[in-house]
């Protein structure tokens, strides 16, 4: 028989052992608790625990982006110069923080979102999308397709997410009038997985506005959020850190439903110019420049040319749907309602030189679309550059009628206007009065129409209808151009609209509608190592899952 000593040594290793099982374990639970981004999800190796330091010169107020936030309206009228513009919350928050039923990739070509795919009928009037399964929000609530109908209610609406509906399978949404999703009959979620949208009248671009803010999906159960401080979203990073209008730190969702992020964590910080931005980016104080300007890109693009590779910085070209053109007022009282006068300027102007000196020229244009655009032809040969044609077409008017031209900028085209206003007095007449405003008169003069020329950037993707807009700035009323921008809002598919909408273009650009002039380019910066970052697009939206160190 063993002894008491015998047996108590035997409690004492029993003890002892399960004690030590005890503390691994705790331990390993405490690890999982506060280092869950160090352990690998989905593919392995795709994922570390860095954290990626971005620097950017704007920064959201408030982290609301609904349609219906006050804050978006004022931040996307930053520059009264510029159309189609996204608001910094979008730009941070739509693809890392919120999903949306499409997406873009880097070539603006759409792509499964939140709808793993769609089908739509002949005539163009039903959508029917698949929407992902095994979604949550990062609040825990699962995501299905009554999310998606309420989501589009708020957009349809214009109300905030917090308004109650009805969730239940079949729960439907109509709306008669003609907006941003076109004219809805009804949108429908006849299970979890499928949401059907109606349409009175086809509209080609739908499924690029659910890409948009439009398209973003919402909890519909998130009562009482404070959207401005929180964001609730299924995206691949949750909010852990905002201090408006100075930074914004994401960290990596680890119950993504999709591919995680290849970093534990983003901090995006705001610096007040190019300069601070760029010292940030050399001391080391941030690893990637998104969005820098262009004379300050090509700045920093010559410095690292001279530093040691150890330490290189390189900065990327990439392209953009921003189109910079001198706008014309066509209004009656405007020298520019004439169209041999509009034609003349055309030609008087250097649009092909314009295009190689602007350190953010990504090429030329010539007409309202993009090549990033459906329906993009290259209309640069219809008016080069021609002294003489322009003026014998000026001759045609009398010393009387054709006196001066006034052309209103603000400080940011100083520069370029007075380029153009040179261009355009090479000749003996005109003369150009040109103005240079403050913001806030700038967006005072072209609201109530006192201007004849003026220099500004329309930014967004098919924003080319604005020119026949009744309600836009432009007062182009030609009836020809109406009836092809409603040809092409009439097609069914996407080969017909963008043959449509090239038809339209050339049309707008043969009648000198505008001098568009170039496309704009935007420029992102990195430090050595630093990966899988956006080149392109960047002034829409900042996609972040991919970027990592090393």
């Amino acid at each position: 028989m063993r002894s008491r000593r015998d047996n108590a040594w035997v409690q004492w290793g029993v003890f002892l052992g399960v004690a030590a099982l005890l503390s691994v374990l705790v331990w390993a639970g405490w690890s999982v608790i506060n280092h869950r981004s160090m352990i690998p999800f989905g593919d392995a190796g795709t994922e570390d625990a860095t954290t990626v330091k971005v620097g950017v010169t704007d920064m959201p107020e408030s982290l609301d982006i609904r349609p219906s936030a006050s804050s978006e309206a004022s931040e996307a009228a930053a520059d009264p110069t510029a159309i189609d513009t996204v608001s910094p919350a979008e730009r941070l928050l739509i693809g890392n923080v919120y999903e949306t039923l499409v997406t873009v990739d880097q070539q603006n070509r759409l792509q499964p979102g939140l709808a793993t795919k769609w089908t739509v009928a002949n005539d163009g009037l039903t959508y029917t999308l698949t929407i992902a399964k095994n979604v949550t929000f990062s609040n825990g609530h699962t995501l299905d397709a009554a999310d998606v109908v309420w989501s589009l209610q708020q957009a349809v609406n214009g109300q905030a997410a917090s308004q109650t509906t009805n969730q239940s399978a079949g729960n439907s949404i109509s709306n008669s009038d003609t907006n941003s999703l076109g004219s809805l009959a009804s949108v429908t979620n006849p299970d979890a997985t499928t949401v059907v949208i109606t349409l009175n009248q086809p509209n080609p671009t739908l499924l690029r506005t659910l890409s948009g803010k439009l398209g973003v999906v919402f909890d519909a159960e998130a009562d009482g959020t404070d959207y401005a401080a929180k964001a609730v979203g299924s995206g691949p990073f949750i909010v852990r850190g905002f201090r408006s209008g100075q930074s914004l730190t994401l960290a990596r969702n680890d119950e993504y439903h999709g591919t995680k992020a290849a970093s534990a964590a983003v901090t995006v910080t705001k610096y007040d110019s190019d300069a601070a931005l760029v010292k940030a980016l050399q001391n080391g104080d941030i690893e990637l420049a998104q969005n820098l300007g262009a004379d300050a890109a090509a700045s920093l693009q010559s410095e690292s040319a001279k530093a040691s590779t150890t330490n290189g910085i390189t900065v990327t070209k990439g392209a953009t749907t921003s189109k910079v053109m001198l706008a014309y007022n066509h209004g009656t009282d405007s020298l520019l309602s004439d169209e041999q006068a509009r034609k003349a300027f055309r030609y008087q102007i250097d649009a092909a030189g314009i295009t190689g000196s602007q350190a953010d020229s990504d090429g030329a244009l010539g007409g309202p679309i993009s090549p990033l655009e459906s329906g993009y032809e290259d209309l640069t040969g219809l008016f080069p550059y021609d002294t003489a044609q322009a003026q014998s077409m000026f001759g045609y008017f009398g010393d009387q009628y054709l006196t001066t031209v006034n052309l209103v900028v603000t400080e940011r085209w100083r520069t370029l206007a007075e380029t153009i206003k040179q261009q355009i007095e090479q000749g003996p007449r005109p003369s150009v009065n040109l103005e240079v405003l403050s913001d806030a008169d700038y967006a005072a003069r072209i609201q109530t129409g006192t201007w004849e020329m003026t220099l500004m950037s329309m930014d967004g993707t098919d924003d080319a209808g604005l020119f026949v807009d009744g309600n836009g700035p432009f007062h182009y009323d030609r009836a020809e151009a109406q009836q092809a921008y409603a040809s092409a809002r009439a097609a069914t598919n996407d080969a017909d609209y963008a043959e449509r909408m090239k038809t339209y273009a050339r049309l707008l650009s043969e009648d000198a509608a505008a001098d568009w002039l170039y496309t704009r380019a935007c420029f992102t910066a990195a430090r050595s190592g630093v990966s899988g970052y956006p080149t392109a697009l960047t002034d829409q939206r900042l996609p972040l899952a991919n970027v990592r160190i090393g």
